[in-house]
């Protein structure tokens, strides 16, 4: 312990010696993954079903993904209002009972709704299993949707909306979504407040008896569990939700195709959002790993040469990211910065020009080294829960993937070579394949961005 007397020293300092800065240690062997006891498996009523013995803690998480597209104009706003009315009760249990039993478990259970679908998430102590699966089965089979319940989260859903609407970055999505995919049914994430007051009680119950369907649902169950056992016990659980019919798929995105930015007007904004976004590949095809590591060097870690340049260099943004979209079989590089007005089109220059750079001045071996243990080590970080692994292996199991495809992922990236990151960023970081807008005060900014080009003003 310094005495009262004794300078502290600063970071800088404690940093280095009388010979200069202090090495930094030599990172360890990345750790391979551990084998996981899992069964991956269908029932008789069409529900993927993948159960994980992770034994950290006495705890098991579960999440049900439920295909729940529609086609319909009205369909976004009854989806919203069915999900926050599934849980309120049901034909054996009130609201308050099925929060009472949870609680006994020590459990939780939610769900939520988006263009492709329906998921329920929830936890509880393992050897509540039984009881949460009992829970989950009440709710799937018999949701009574009761009028008063409906008609209160219905009023509480406007509330929010009409909120979320005056958000910038639900403002920038929502413009994003239409200028890459227009009137696909993917672009309905918000929907409008007026449709959501329309919503019945009826069309809510007829909603759930059409489109809560197990067949080609996905259930991971992550925890304490014995994985063998588990589809015996959602068989007992879930046996009486079934149905011939398949729960309903979003139809596939238009492919994206590149060109001009769009100005979205938003009149008296003090900032901007800049987003843009290309097509790429999916995590099944064999240039996956490598185009991994070429979005991390550009902008998907705080040491990426988007943020060193706008962020860290120039000001431009305290935040900017690049980032992968998956949906259905399809996915796309996302890249996002928010900005002051009066930077704004400098930002957007500097973002293509490192767009640009990726692929002609391709990252270094240090580079790649580098985003390469970022790559490893944060999947391994992200997996380390019991939420985490569950949530990993459900956003695989979605697209026909599971346990497999994640334990041999950290070899897949390992073995990247620096041409092929450089392959992969000169076919999808070229600027010419990316699209996007950038929303904010259409006088300030139309000037700056004409001149920049690339960009035209919507009317």
């Amino acid at each position: 312990m310094s005495s009262p007397t004794q300078a502290h020293r600063s970071a800088e300092e404690i940093g280095r010696t009388a010979t200069g800065p202090r090495p930094l240690p030599a990172l360890g062997a990345a750790r391979g993954a551990a084998e996981l006891s899992h069964v991956d498996t269908t029932l008789a009523n069409g529900l993927r079903v993948l159960a994980v013995r992770k034994a950290t803690v006495p705890l098991v998480e579960l999440r049900l993904w439920i295909p729940f597209a529609g086609e319909d104009r009205l369909h976004p706003a009854t989806a919203e209002v069915l999900a926050e009315t599934l849980l309120t009760g049901t034909a054996r249990r009130d609201r308050v009972e099925i929060d009472a039993e949870l609680a006994l478990i020590g459990g939780d259970l939610g769900a939520g709704v988006d263009p492709e679908r329906l998921y329920l998430n929830a936890s509880a102590l393992a050897d509540g299993l039984p009881t949460l699966l009992d829970v989950l089965g009440d709710v799937l089979t018999g949701a009574t949707y009761a009028d008063g319940e409906v008609e209160r989260e219905r009023d509480r859903l406007i509330e929010r909306i009409a909120v979320s609407r005056t958000q910038p970055r639900t403002i920038a999505r929502e413009a994003l979504q239409k200028h890459r995919y227009g009137d696909h049914p993917a672009t309905r994430e918000v929907p409008e407040a007026d449709d959501v007051a329309a919503v019945t009680p009826e069309q809510v119950r007829a909603l759930h008896a059409a489109s809560v369907l197990p067949r080609g649902s996905v259930l991971v169950l992550v925890g304490d569990i014995d994985p063998q056992a588990v589809p015996a016990e959602l068989e007992r659980a879930l046996g009486g939700w079934a149905s011939e019919r398949s729960a309903v798929q979003l139809p596939p995105l238009p492919e994206l195709a590149g060109g001009d930015v769009l100005l979205v007007p938003r009149a008296g904004a003090v900032q901007s959002q800049i987003r843009l976004s290309a097509q790429t590949v999916p995590r099944t095809d064999p240039r996956y790993p490598a185009l991994q590591l070429a979005n991390l060097a550009y902008g998907g870690y705080f040491s990426s040469r988007l943020v060193e340049n706008i962020r860290e260099d120039k000001g431009y943004t305290y935040g900017a990211h690049s980032g992968f979209e998956f949906t259905g079989d399809q996915a796309v590089v996302n890249v996002d910065a928010d900005t002051a007005n009066e930077v704004t089109a400098a930002a957007l220059l500097e973002t293509r020009y490192e767009l640009a750079r990726l692929g002609l001045v391709p990252p270094t071996d240090e580079e790649v080294e580098s985003v390469r243990q970022y790559a490893i080590g944060s999947l391994v970080t992200a997996t380390s829960s019991q939420a985490g692994l569950a949530a990993q292996l459900m956003a695989l199991a979605t697209t026909g993937l599971g346990v497999e495809w994640l334990q041999e992922h950290p070899k897949r990236v390992a073995a990247v070579t620096g041409a092929q990151v450089a392959e992969a960023a000169l076919e999808f970081f070229a600027p010419g394949r990316f699209t996007g807008v950038v929303v904010g005060d259409a006088d300030m900014l139309a000037p700056k961005l004409s001149a920049l080009g690339g960009v035209t003003v919507r009317d």
